[in-house]
């Protein structure tokens, strides 16, 4: 059996950077371009990012959280450095997110509900509509969340609760309509 990440970073071996980029590349990516909603800077965040872990004196055993708290930081810093933080919204739109992640026959065929999903998502408020994104698209754990945002587990719990609480009552409204 090889080794895993962990120990091969923490062991400063050489095919260790091959094997993050495999097997976190794509999701730092999606994460990244979440927060940054760029192309190009989510693929500068991810080299930082990486540079940063492959750079770690101390590798932690719950690596997947901690990666994904590095990649956060990151990206806040990017978005404080861009001044963005000052109106009070530094994550972008949903809206934005979805084009780059589906095929050509996906988006048209869900558009538009696509759409309304979006603006339903962008009500929430940050903080709702971060530990849903965590939660569903990165498909994290409500521990992993927590150690992440460095809060406790039970106001991710709530968080996670009260914003699928508003989507449905959201969803539920658009049905009346």
């Amino acid at each position: 059996m090889t080794p895993s990440l962990v120990v091969r970073l923490r062991d400063g071996e050489p095919d260790a950077a091959a094997l993050l980029d495999d097997l976190y590349r794509d999701a730092l990516y999606r994460f990244c371009w979440g927060y940054l909603g760029g192309s190009e800077e989510a693929e500068d965040a991810v080299q930082d990012i990486c540079f940063k872990v492959l750079s770690a004196k101390e590798v932690p055993e719950r690596f997947r959280p901690w990666i994904y708290r590095v990649a956060r930081n990151h990206c806040l810093n990017v978005l404080r450095g861009r001044g963005r933080r000052k109106d009070g919204h530094p994550l972008p739109s949903a809206s934005r997110l979805h084009v780059a992640l589906t095929g050509q026959l996906t988006k048209l065929a869900n558009d538009e509900l696509r759409l309304r999903m979006a603006d339903m998502v962008d009500a929430l408020s940050d903080s709702h509509r971060e530990v849903l994104r965590l939660r569903y698209a990165e498909d994290l754990s409500r521990a992993e969340i927590a150690e992440i945002l460095e809060l406790p587990e039970s106001v991710v719990k709530s968080r996670l609760f009260e914003g699928l609480k508003r989507l449905r009552e959201q969803a539920g409204e658009l049905e009346e309509r």
